[in-house]
Parts: C-alpha cells; sequence; structure tokens
C-alpha cells in the first residue's frame, strides 16, 4: 500500500516538473518572440534549421530548438542524455535577459542619435528658412547700390587701345637689340639639367624684364632642362614688396591667417583653425620667379627669401595650431608638418652695381650683365619701332633720338611722342605722315631732355686738355681734364687749385702725379702755379683719373699738345706705374660712343676687354712713360 503510494507521488512530482519546464519553455517563446518579432523569430528558425524541432511534442526537441536560436549554431543535434534541462532553460533565461538588456540600451542610444539627428535637422530647416527670408525680403540692393552696379557695367563697355610702350614691347629675343652675350648666357644657364639662380645687371630700359620672361617661353618643355610645358613665371617687383614682420601678411613667402585677429574662413575661424596663405614662391614652384629692382627689397626679407631657396619649402608656424585636434584638415596639418614645395629658380634684375647687392645673394647666383645701349643700336631700335607702328620717319630721326637717350624704352618714347606732334599738325598731308626731325627736336624740348653724352672727342690736338673715362651707373662717358701751369711768382712757393667737388681720392691723384712729375722730369710741382679742372664739375668716383691728371699737369708745364681723339683711364702708384681700375667695360663703351678712336688702359685690365670692340683701339700700358707716344703730338 505504500509503495503504491510512493509510487503515485513521484508520477505526480514528474509531472508537475515536466509542466514547470513546459511552462518556462513557453514563456522563453514568448520572450523571443517579443525579443526578436514573430517574423523575425521565424526567419531565424528557418537560417539555423530549428522551426521542425521548435513544433515538436518532445520537450527536449524544443530546448535543442532554443539553443540553436539562441547560440545561432545550426550544428547541435541533440542534448547530452544526462543534461540537467532545469539548468539549461537557467542558462537560457540569462541569455535572453542578457539580451533584452542590451536590446534596451541599445534602443536608449538609438533614440538619443534620433533625437540629436532631429534637433540638427530643425536647426538646419531653420537656418535655411532665414536664408530663404533674408534672401526674398532682406536684399542689401538698393538705388543706390544697383545704380554704382550700372556705372561698373557701363565702364566695362569703355576701351581704349593698347599703350604705343606696349605693342612696341619685343615679343621675341631676336627684337631685343645689342644684347645678344647676355642672351646667350640667360638661355645657356637656364636650358640644363642643373639651372642656376640668376642675377641680371644693367641700366634701365636695355631689356633685361623682356629677356627674362620670352627665356623661358623658348626652352619650356625640352628635355635637357626640368622646366615642364606650364611651368610658370611669377613676376613681382621688389621696390612694392611689403611685409609685416610679425609675418601676419607676406606676399612674397606667404602668410598665416590666424582665427582671431586675421580672419581665416568662416568654417575654419569658427573651430579656432589658423588658414595658411602661400605666397609668391609657391605660386612659382616648378618654374622661374622673376623679381625686378631686387636690390630694393628689404634686407630681412632678402634673408628670409634666401633660407626658402636653401630648402627649396616654405615653413609655416602658428600657436593656435594644435597637431592633435582632429578637426584640422588633412591639407593644412600637412603644410604646418611638412611644409608648401617652393623649388624655383630665382631671376633678380636690378640697375645697381653688383657691390651694391647683399654677397649672400651674389654668392648663390650667377650673374649676367646687360651692355648699355650705343646711339647704333638705339638707331636700330627708332626703326624697328617705326616698321611697327607703321609711319615714316624722314633720314636723321634715329639719329637723332639716338644722340638723346641711350635707353630702348627712351626712345620708343621719344619716337611715340614725336609721332603724336605729326599727327597734330594743322597743315599734314592726311595721306602721308612722316615723321621729321623737327618733330623728334620739339619733342626733346618738351620733355627737357639733354644728351647723355656731354664730352665728345676732337680733332686738333690742345694743350693741357685731356679725356679720362669714367662710369655713372652702367653708362660710361668722357671726364674731360684741363690744366694750365704758370711760373710761380715765389719760386717754390707755387699753388695748386683743384677743384673740390672731384673728390678727395682725385685730389690725391694730383699728389701722386707731382711725385711722378719730379721723379721723371725733375721738375718740382711747386715752382709753378697751377690750376686742374675737370669740367662740368663732376665727383670723379676713384683713383682712375690719376694717369689722365699726370698727362694734363705735364702737358701744361712743358707745353707738349695732347690729341683729343686719345682718352686714358688707370690709377697712378708714385713711382709711375699704371694701374688697374673698374668698370672697364662701360668705359670702353662710352668712349667709343664718344668719337674715341684709341684708349690707353692699364695692361691688367687687357682680360677685361670685351672680343668685339670696332672702331677703338685698345692700348694696354704699364708705366706711365709709355703713354707719350699714344698722347702727345709733338
Amino acid at each position: 500500500m505504500q509503495y503504491e503510494v510512493r509510487k503515485r507521488r513521484k508520477k505526480d512530482h514528474q509531472k508537475r516538473r515536466t509542466s514547470q519546464i513546459l511552462w518556462k519553455i513557453e514563456a522563453i517563446y514568448k520572450s523571443l518572440d517579443q525579443l526578436y518579432g514573430t517574423q523575425g523569430l521565424i526567419l531565424r528558425a528557418s537560417k539555423l534549421d530549428a522551426i521542425d524541432l521548435m513544433s515538436s511534442q518532445d520537450v527536449r526537441d524544443r530546448i535543442l530548438a532554443l539553443k540553436r536560436v539562441l547560440w545561432e549554431n545550426p550544428t547541435l543535434t541533440e542534448l547530452d542524455p544526462g543534461e540537467d534541462l532545469e539548468k539549461t532553460l537557467n542558462e537560457i533565461e540569462d541569455l535572453i535577459a542578457e539580451k533584452f538588456a542590451r536590446k534596451a540600451v541599445e534602443e536608449d542610444l538609438q533614440q538619443r542619435i534620433q533625437d540629436k539627428m532631429n534637433e540638427k535637422y530643425n536647426e538646419y530647416l531653420r537656418d535655411l528658412q532665414v536664408q530663404v527670408l533674408k534672401e526674398q525680403s532682406s536684399s542689401r540692393e538698393n538705388a543706390q547700390t544697383l545704380k554704382k552696379y550700372g556705372q561698373l557695367e557701363k565702364m566695362e563697355q569703355i576701351s581704349l587701345n593698347r599703350s604705343a610702350l606696349e605693342i612696341l614691347r619685343p615679343s621675341s629675343l631676336e627684337e631685343i637689340v645689342g644684347q645678344e652675350k647676355a642672351i646667350r648666357s640667360l638661355v645657356s644657364k637656364l636650358n640644363t639639367p642643373y639651372p642656376q639662380h640668376i642675377l641680371l645687371y644693367g641700366p634701365p630700359g636695355v631689356g633685361k624684364t623682356t629677356c627674362a620672361r620670352l627665356a623661358l617661353e623658348i626652352i619650356r618643355g625640352r628635355q635637357q632642362n626640368p622646366f615642364g610645358p606650364n611651368a610658370p613665371f611669377v613676376e613681382v617687383d621688389g621696390t612694392t614688396l611689403r611685409w609685416d614682420p610679425r609675418e601676419s601678411t607676406n606676399p612674397l613667402l606667404g602668410s598665416v591667417h590666424d582665427p582671431i585677429y586675421q580672419g581665416a574662413r568662416r568654417e575654419l575661424a569658427e573651430d579656432g583653425i589658423p588658414e595658411p596663405k602661400l605666397g609668391l614662391v609657391s605660386e612659382a614652384h616648378g618654374g622661374i620667379l622673376f623679381i625686378d629692382e631686387i636690390g630694393e627689397m628689404d634686407q630681412v626679407l632678402q634673408n628670409k627669401l634666401l633660407k626658402v631657396m636653401e630648402d627649396k619649402r616654405v615653413y609655416f608656424e602658428s600657436s593656435y595650431y594644435d597637431p592633435h585636434d582632429e578637426r584640422i584638415p588633412r591639407y593644412i596639418k600637412k603644410i604646418f608638418e611638412e611644409g608648401v614645395p617652393a623649388d624655383f629658380v630665382l631671376i633678380g634684375a636690378t640697375t645697381r652695381s653688383p657691390e651694391e647687392i647683399s654677397p649672400a645673394f651674389r654668392s648663390r647666383c650667377m650673374e649676367i650683365f646687360f651692355e648699355p645701349l650705343t646711339p647704333a643700336h638705339i638707331q636700330q631700335i627708332v626703326e624697328m619701332s617705326a616698321r611697327r607702328l607703321q609711319i615714316h620717319i624722314e633720314p636723321g630721326v634715329a639719329e637723332a633720338i639716338g644722340n638723346y637717350t641711350a635707353e630702348g624704352r627712351g626712345a620708343n618714347k621719344l619716337l611715340v611722342d614725336a609721332y603724336a606732334l605729326a599727327l597734330n599738325e594743322d597743315n599734314r598731308d592726311p595721306d602721308h605722315l612722316v615723321v621729321t626731325c623737327a618733330h623728334v627736336y620739339q619733342a626733346i624740348q618738351n620733355s627737357r631732355l639733354t644728351p647723355p653724352v656731354y664730352a665728345r672727342a676732337g680733332h686738333e690736338p690742345e694743350v693741357g686738355c685731356i679725356f679720362g673715362v669714367g662710369v655713372y651707373g652702367y653708362q660710361g662717358s668722357l671726364i674731360e681734364l684741363e690744366a694750365i701751369a704758370f711760373p710761380a711768382q715765389t719760386p717754390g712757393q707755387g699753388t695748386i687749385r683743384f677743384n673740390d667737388t672731384a673728390g678727395s681720392m682725385t685730389r690725391d691723384s694730383v699728389f701722386n702725379a707731382a711725385a711722378v712729375l719730379r721723379q721723371t722730369t725733375g721738375k718740382n710741382i711747386k715752382d709753378y702755379d697751377l690750376h686742374i679742372n675737370v669740367v662740368g664739375g663732376g665727383k670723379i668716383d676713384g683713383p682712375s683719373a690719376g694717369v689722365a691728371i699726370y698727362l694734363a699737369i705735364l702737358s701744361a708745364i712743358e707745353q707738349k699738345p695732347v690729341y683729343q681723339d686719345v682718352a686714358v683711364t688707370g690709377e697712378l702708384s708714385i713711382r709711375g706705374r699704371v694701374k688697374a681700375v673698374g668698370g672697364l667695360s662701360e668705359k670702353l663703351q662710352g668712349a667709343r660712343q664718344a668719337g674715341v678712336h684709341k684708349i690707353l688702359i692699364p695692361a691688367d685690365n687687357l682680360s677685361d676687354v670685351p672680343l668685339q670692340m670696332d672702331g677703338l683701339e685698345v692700348i694696354p700700358v704699364k708705366h706711365v712713360q709709355e703713354t707719350f707716344e699714344h698722347v702727345f703730338a709733338g
């Protein structure tokens, strides 16, 4: 009887336990339905091959289906025979609870994200609405602004003809007159695998800027140089370059616009990001940076430019730059951390002498010298310009212009001025316009021009008068020296009168000449009242007139006539030796332009004589006595 009771109780317990397991399974399936949704649960079970197991009457099959769905493992085939089903169900419940918690967190996060997106979207819509309202209802245009806009449009419809000087500017290197050697040197220095920085020296109006422009056009894209077909030519005037030492502005090298004080772009300024502004050196990358009048640049700016030329890069700094700020655009980060390429060839042009240019620049640059233009060159330019303007000029016009200017630009200005005078004459022939010498001289008078060459060689020998040669800028010219000597009223107490404006070094040359005179002739200069004059009263820079002063004094004392088509240059030592001088090329050109046929130069300067000196005989001398046979007429 007791055995039956225990057996019935055990059976009831197993039944209750099975019922509890079934209730748990049903509850779990309901939870899965909430977690994945009905369709989601069916798709998930189908993918994991658990549909049949879920509808099975066997508890173990239904639990196996749950494990496949939750563990996402379709390879589970059956439960272990000794597996505790209640423990397995508890694990399944814990896993479902974790998934519910994760889902709740994700839904909360997604809701927050959606709220933020809605907020930003609403702000964006409001901004668009405000912008549209502004465009529709608050236009900045009014009657006054529209009137000014109309004036600008009207101005665009009016244009004058091109400037005559623009038309007459050379368009090829062949049209540049008198600079064949300089052009050949410039092209050869650029058209090489290793182009160098270059300095161009020369007087104004001889073609330095035009040569630089045209040289790049000729060599651009050739295989033997690194310049590409689109290599840039960036031109700037050194006299107009302005920069702030605090680096807030620097058009040459570039600068940084800080977000607070200098106004970077709005999208950068709002985030406090500095904005680099690239300069001309970066614009010239891969090409040529041409700086006209480079000698006029600020010295500190020159030194900064030298640093860029050495590094071939420009580096920027800003206290607002934070390398760890992830909002900074990549290009700005690259600029601040690596710099900006600035690999260019510098061509600097100047009218100054080499001694006035920074030695640091000169040491890094090749140097090319442009020659002053002769009257023959000016005549050639005038004739070429007349053909371009399609005007007729009478014989003598080109020669007249060549006598009053040594610049190609100045010659063209005179020709254009004379053409305008001829065009506005009352009695002119409308079908046949001719520019005459009278028009040229009238233009010369209107412009108050004077000939660049004052002293000219003569034909008759004269006593006490000789020509030295000087240089002003890049233009050589004759220096007319004259001397007159009288026996001193009191022997041994003679006086010397000399131009004070000629300079102290030239005054020293007088005393050097007195020493040489006493040494070579035995005559004491103090036995004479001597007056030495530099005609025109100009200052002579340096001792290069020493030999000429000695010969003028000797001619005045001994009454020896001097040839007037001979010029002399050279420093005189107290031992009578003729020492080397500077600016010889310009002096020779100036002497030839003034009509000199023979010039005596120091023997040490013989290597400085240009190869072509047609019409001028150059005689090298070592001692002053070697000059006598060439200078004195008898």
